[in-house]
């Protein structure tokens, strides 16, 4: 059993009969009152975000994961399947366990953690940042530099992000996968 101090970002704990993964949380310590930590859990099973508020001092139940490197090849509509890297064995997974599954180019490497019990995939991390190729986006007009205008851009993988101007089609840029935004373009 852990408490609130040992919760952090991807911390999978069993909660309302569910395996949860931490998403984000804040600890909250106010001038008046008891302490408590405030987070936002993803479930692992069917993907549902919600918001909870653990007191200080609360028991969670941790759930042991193992994490593994795996291969993204392919998304078939249904299933997005996975490669060992070292044995290469192959897994199935639906949307609901993937973060960003629209960041998702083949051929990237991922971490998949594993419940230890059962071996149960729970959830797929992406590396932090991934490079892809901008597909589409309006040309920028020049001269309007002067704020920082962005204009939407659709990538390789058919994700839309905001971009800044002087992005052209067959850019190759830099997105920070937990959050999905832009971070630089990558000059060749």
């Amino acid at each position: 059993m852990a408490n609130t101090s040992d919760i952090r970002n991807g911390l999978c704990i069993r909660y309302n009969n569910d395996i949860y993964k931490v998403i984000e949380f804040l600890h909250v310590k106010p001038g008046k009152g008891p302490a408590f930590v405030r987070t936002k859990l993803k479930s692992v099973t069917n993907g549902k975000v919600l918001g909870n508020t653990f007191s200080g001092g609360h028991k969670i139940e941790e759930v042991r994961v193992e994490t593994h490197k795996y291969q993204f090849l392919y998304n078939d509509g249904e299933f997005y399947h996975f490669m060992h890297v070292e044995d290469f064995t192959q897994i199935m997974l639906t949307e609901s366990v993937l973060d960003m599954p629209n960041l998702l180019k083949e051929g990237e490497i991922v971490t998949v953690l594993l419940n230890a019990e059962d071996n149960l995939p729970l959830s797929v991390e992406l590396p932090a940042s991934v490079i892809l190729e901008v597909a589409s986006t309006e040309p920028g007009i020049k001269g309007n530099t002067a704020t920082n205008a962005t204009k939407l851009a659709t990538l390789e993988t058919g994700a839309e992000v905001n971009v800044p101007l002087f992005i052209n089609e067959g850019d190759k840029v830099r997105i920070e996968t937990e959050k999905g935004t832009y971070k630089e373009r990558i000059k060749e």
